[in-house]
């Protein structure tokens, strides 16, 4: 071991005890050198790195908390609107059929309600034919009458002569002359 030690003194990379110098050795002097740097930042940097990591760490288990919470809340959410969701599923549940059956009601008042009118025009229409039918029947008898009327009048004056007019005069003043007599 004391050659190598005299081979780096006579070499010039040691310096002698007591003075003062630079080592030029890039090998011999970086594990110290990395070494000091190191326990230098490890005792000083050690509580800013801790709180670093610390403040980290509560930062991330506030955002774990407040997701939680969050979490929470939305699924309290979704079981309301669940909630809500079968609630209004019900009621149009309960619409539908109480449509349905108004529906059907209002269906059968609406062919009641023309079987009635139904009814009413049938019963209009028959007092309309009976009347028309009324109607038509005197106009034939008044026709009838006086064509009947015409045609005696026609044969009368046809066939009435003087004499025959005198004598029914004569006779017709006898009646009357005889029902004066009975009052």
């Amino acid at each position: 071991m004391k050659n190598i030690t005299d081979s780096f003194l006579s070499l010039g990379y040691w310096p002698s005890a007591g003075s003062f110098g630079f080592n030029t050795d890039i090998l011999a002097t970086n594990p110290i050198n990395l070494s000091v740097v190191l326990g230098v930042l490890i005792f000083f940097g050690k509580g800013v790195l801790s709180d670093l990591l610390d403040n980290r760490k509560r930062r991330i288990l506030k955002t774990i908390r407040n997701s939680e919470e969050l979490r929470e809340g939305a699924i309290e959410q979704l079981e309301k609107a669940r909630a809500r969701l079968r609630k209004v599923e019900m009621e149009a549940d309960r619409f539908r059929v109480n449509g349905y059956s108004e529906i059907e009601r209002e269906k059968l008042n609406l062919i009641n309600s023309i079987y009635t009118t139904l009814e009413q025009l049938e019963n209009y229409k028959n007092e309309t034919i009976q009347f028309e039918q009324q109607r038509v029947i005197n106009q034939v008898r008044q026709r009838v009458f006086q064509q009947a009327l015409q045609g005696a009048l026609g044969t009368l004056n046809s066939c009435l002569n003087n004499e025959l007019h005198l004598r029914t005069i004569s006779a017709n003043i006898g009646m009357f002359g005889a029902m004066k007599e009975i009052k």
